[in-house]
């Protein structure tokens, strides 16, 4: 990956919607070149997918939740029964398996306190394997940027 790729990149992270002129004349290459990079990176990976920036105000997820939670087991049944259920709850937005503790950092989006607490009493405490949970809430976002800039 050379600059040229990187500026690629941080175009696209700030404004996915460039067409494929504008963001030529924003790097400096002609259109057809352009196309022919940004296609490049799309098959080998490097960008996966186009995404609209949405308020979790706006949708209704304004409360969020960053969950810890440790294992009482960790045999792969016990794990791929917890990750397969993890998925299936749309309010978990992300989840991460972590090395050390927690085992677990999963970011939950909700309405507000009672959704959360709802939630939580109907379906965080039901995962298979969970010993204990440590929820934190947002105060306030001070920086958000979903994908690193090169």
């Amino acid at each position: 990956m050379d600059s040229i790729d990187k500026a690629i990149i941080d175009q696209l992270t700030r404004n996915g919607r460039l067409t494929n002129l504008e963001l030529a004349d924003r790097v400096g290459l002609s259109p057809s070149p352009c196309l022919r990079r940004v296609r490049n990176l799309e098959n080998s990976g490097v960008i996966t997918g186009y995404h609209a920036a949405v308020s979790a105000t706006a949708v209704g997820r304004g409360f969020q939740v960053l969950l810890h939670v440790e294992m009482a087991a960790q045999d792969k049944k016990t794990i791929e029964a917890f990750e397969a259920e993890i998925r299936e709850i749309d309010e978990a937005v992300e989840c991460r398996r972590m090395f050390g503790h927690p085992d677990y950092l999963i970011w939950i989006a909700v309405p507000d306190l009672e959704g959360y607490e709802a939630l939580y009493m109907s379906k965080l405490t039901a995962l298979p394997g969970v010993a204990r949970t440590h929820s934190q809430f947002t105060m306030s976002t001070v920086k958000s940027r979903p994908h690193p800039r090169w």
